[in-house]
């Protein structure tokens, strides 16, 4: 075929399978909190320190829970990262920023323009200007945060993924975990367990980018947004280097191809210690793009030769990132005992590079709206209200259309870009109309941006991201019926951790293989969760 949409070949998403009645049948145990919150990321556990500091604050007692899917604290936590400690300092307003878990501040940054061979250094747009903040690793963030709400008497289970939210009619009444100890087949081995119900006045979404529930509860609830929300992928190494980096670097241009948008950044963690990633949406039209072989040729740049020579590559991860910015936005993220939080509402600004601190704001305004509801039975609206009138939603209004602006290819997008930069994001009025990532048209490209270069292979990767996925464990991956050749091989390289291989007898999925980073779940065959513990062990992405 000379083209097709992926969207003819996703499957729908299996609401029946993801909201069920609160009582049914198939859980084990029950627990009954006031809050119970999905998802140990910044979000979710800002949110929990806010509420347990409000509760002690009124000598009352809440019982709150956090359900995470990874084996520990930080195991699936991803991000570059540069951030702003304006959230964190507003969660803790009696330690100073040397007191929070960053590695450094930034004090020297570069932005370049790439072409294969060469590097053209640019004025850093506005929107990227890092003096002030901190390098820092989002684990080691994730787990500070978390011993901080263990002290705060917030119970945090570790390893239990919610699978399914609990409903009474339109409300959200909880959540189900995901059985553990299923054979291939889904059966029960001597050592399964069955799911667990926990039921709560208020649930809040905190699962990251492409939440799952989240997605299931909008659409249930028919909560539109203006555009839809589109994602990029990063795929990012960590590299015990022999030389120093001592600034903030990001690069435009090669190796994309010029109609896809995207970047790289490479931070100095340690003196002897750089974290580098490729960043690209996934509104790319090329089917054979591949981000992660595209990351091993940018390690061949001039730019990075030097930096890497006798070093050794200790850490991989990929992850997908919301890019739709004020446009994508759901049109409320709150509902009958529900709020939605974090990188799972979108609250991601791409211009600036940011959204740690506006997950772990919006995980603050969550918790006062939760604590007014259950103290007043004030409307969870009220958390809405907050976060509209805070700088989290006005930052997003500002650069609206900036990333937007790239569907027209990259020198035009950069043109639009800089003009919406110098008027504060008036220019051009309106909003830029997008479609999904899925509905966009792809098309085999000869000369393709996926060509294979010397690197760290997939397996290997999938190896340095400390995947523990046992082997037998079942498919939790919905793929379509009779996917074409040429689409079984879009998939086989758009996966960066290597799950779908294209064959002549059809597609044969790797499940063990995913890192759980939602690129499939954006074009492909959807992700589900899976068994607790599952997937990536990152230590310090």
């Amino acid at each position: 075929m000379d083209s097709f949409v992926p969207a003819q070949y996703q499957p729908r998403l299996p609401l029946d399978q993801l909201i069920i009645e609160a009582g049914s049948d198939g859980a084990g145990d029950t627990m009954e909190l006031d809050v119970v919150i999905v998802g140990a990321g910044p979000a979710g556990l800002s949110c929990a320190i806010e509420l347990a500091k409000l509760a002690r604050a009124d000598g009352s007692e809440l019982n709150v829970g956090v359900l995470e899917k990874a084996e520990a604290l930080g195991e699936h936590s991803l991000s570059g990262a540069v951030v702003n400690p304006r959230a964190m300092r507003e969660l803790f307003p009696d330690l100073q920023d040397s007191d929070f878990p960053f590695r450094r501040p930034v004090d020297k940054e570069a932005v370049y323009l790439l072409t294969r061979s060469g590097k053209l250094r640019l004025p850093t747009p506005p929107t990227m200007h890092n003096r002030r903040y901190y390098i820092a690793s989002l684990c080691e963030i994730v787990r500070w945060l978390g011993a901080k709400a263990e002290a705060l008497g917030v119970t945090i289970f570790t390893g239990f993924p919610a699978a399914q939210l609990l409903v009474r009619g339109p409300a959200v009444a909880g959540v189900r975990t995901a059985a553990a100890g299923l054979d291939r087949d889904g059966k029960p081995t001597p050592g399964a367990s069955a799911p667990n119900d926990l039921t709560a006045k208020v649930t809040a979404l905190a699962g990251g980018t492409r939440g799952l529930l989240a997605q299931a509860w909008c659409e249930r609830q028919h909560v539109p947004s203006e555009n839809p929300q589109i994602f990029a992928l990063g795929v990012k190494e960590l590299w015990e280097t022999k030389q120093p980096l001592d600034r903030v670097i990001h690069t435009l241009g090669w190796p994309l191809p010029r109609d896809a948008f995207g970047g790289s950044f490479i931070y100095p963690l340690e003196p002897n210690l750089v974290a580098l990633g490729l960043v690209v949406g996934l509104d790319y039209r090329d089917a054979n793009l591949d981000v992660h072989g595209l990351l091993q040729r940018f390690k061949q740049h001039p730019l990075l030769r030097s930096l890497l020579a006798g070093g050794e590559m200790v850490e991989w991860g990929a992850k997908t990132i919301p890019e739709g910015g004020f446009y994508a936005l759901p049109e409320r993220r709150s509902g009958e005992g529900i709020v939605i939080l974090g990188d799972a509402a979108g609250f991601v600004d791409v211009p600036s590079l940011k959204g740690i601190h506006y997950a772990m704001q919006s995980g603050i305004y969550a918790a006062r709206a939760i604590y007014q509801h259950l103290n007043t039975g004030a409307a969870l609206a009220e958390y809405d209200r907050l976060v509209n009138a805070s700088y989290v939603v006005s930052d997003l209004y500002r650069t609206r259309n900036m990333r937007l602006a790239f569907r027209d290819g990259f020198y035009l997008g950069g043109f639009q870009a800089a003009l919406m930069t110098l008027t504060g994001g008036r220019f051009p009025g309106g909003k830029y109309r997008m479609h999904a990532d899925a509905e966009v048209p792809r098309r085999s490209s000869p000369n393709s941006a996926g060509a294979t270069t010397p690197g760290i292979s997939k397996v290997d990767a999938v190896f340095k991201s400390g995947n523990a996925t046992r082997d037998t464990v079942p498919s939790h991956l919905i793929a379509g019926s009779d996917v074409p050749l040429e689409v079984a091989r879009f998939y086989a390289h758009m996966c960066p951790a290597g799950v779908y291989e294209a064959t002549e007898s059809g597609l044969r999925i790797n499940a063990p293989n995913c890192v759980d980073c939602k690129a499939t779940d954006v074009l492909g065959p959807r992700w589900t969760p899976r068994e607790g513990g599952s997937g990536p062990r990152y230590k310090r992405m």
